[in-house]
């Protein structure tokens, strides 16, 4: 870089580059750009160029030429409240996506979607052309923008299946079957009155855990026995005491997730029930506080960095006209000693 006569950074040109690499402008121009007309020899003299004058493309210019802004937004809907608190799905999804797509030399947009004005806000964002795609994350129902979109055209893919009908690719895990491997490990306890507290139902990973639940408990002729939580803490402690009241009989208990079986664990140990002596308890996750509880929480993984990553990859694959199908991961019952 050298200083111009007031003082401030002079950066250099593509006329420079060219001048010394000894090629036309329109030559580099090409090569910045990732254009593959051009001869190997051609490319590393350029290339070494670009190194020795420590030439930056003009990130304007270039999505000018190549109609890319090299930015994807991820949205969560979401309030901040929920995003940043001791959740840390979302810390780990934002995570994970985000060095994947740096890897690929992609900026992250994040975007919060937890009102209707941030939605409009977002949807004006992205149909103005300043992101070449979208990931969303934790979908509800009630949400429009998957919808609105999808009208746009816009290459865009779903952290789990949308809970409304939309063309939308999406990477899921497999929640009905984890689910069910929960509840069956329970059966196979012993436990005779099994209890679920489910995620909230206008999302579907909520709504395929309770199916899973439900299917499993259909196989073994046992009733079901269900409370609602919303994926907190705090709703898992409310809906075990709710459990608790309806049914003091109840020996087992599948949690949703593993946040809300923590404040369920709370709540049990308030009531003075033993875990797992007097009631199993199994949750879905496994996050890193699931070790740690007491005691510690026997739960289903399912591979969330691998979704996060996985999602990435559908997403860039879109770019480049690769397939559409959602992809479906595995999940794996984790044993210890809650069940």
């Amino acid at each position: 870089m050298q200083r111009s006569t007031g003082g401030r950074i002079k950066r250099p040109t593509l006329e420079a580059v060219a001048a010394r690499a000894g090629v036309s402008r329109a030559t580099v121009s090409r090569v910045v750009n990732g254009q593959v007309t051009v001869t190997p020899q051609i490319r590393d003299a350029v290339m070494r160029a670009v190194d020795e004058l420590g030439y930056v493309p003009n990130s304007a210019a270039r999505s000018l030429v190549t109609q890319r802004t090299d930015s994807i937004a991820l949205v969560v809907s979401e309030p901040s409240t929920r995003v940043f608190s001791d959740d840390p799905m979302f810390s780990t999804v934002i995570r994970a996506a985000s060095l994947e797509l740096e890897a690929s030399d992609k900026q992250v947009v994040l975007m919060l979607a937890g009102s209707p004005e941030s939605h409009s806000r977002i949807e004006r964002y992205i149909a103005s052309g300043h992101v070449d795609g979208v990931m969303l994350i934790s979908m509800h129902g009630a949400d429009p923008l998957p919808a609105a979109i999808a009208r746009m055209g816009l290459p865009t893919v779903s952290y789990g299946r949308p809970a409304v009908p939309v063309p939308m690719p999406y990477v899921d895990n497999d929640n009905i079957g984890g689910a069910e491997k929960a509840v069956k490990h329970l059966l196979e306890q012993g436990r005779r009155r099994i209890a679920t507290i489910a995620g909230p139902q206008d999302m579907i990973g909520g709504q395929d855990r309770l199916t899973g639940y439900r299917n499993a408990l259909r196989d073994s002729d046992r009733r079901s026995i269900v409370a609602i939580g919303d994926f907190t803490r705090e709703s898992g402690a409310i809906a075990m005491r709710q459990l608790l009241e309806d049914d003091p009989n109840l020996d087992g208990v599948f949690i949703g997730n593993d946040l809300m079986a923590i404040g369920a664990l709370q709540s049990l140990r308030l009531a003075g029930r033993r875990v797992p002596d007097d009631v199993a308890v199994v949750g879905f996750d496994d996050i890193e506080a699931a070790r740690y509880t007491e005691p510690p929480l026997t739960t289903v993984r399912h591979p969330i960095i691998e979704q996060a990553s996985s999602m990435v990859r559908l997403l860039l694959g879109l770019f480049q006209g690769g397939p559409a199908a959602p992809v479906i991961l595995p999940t794996e019952l984790v044993i210890r000693e809650s069940a």
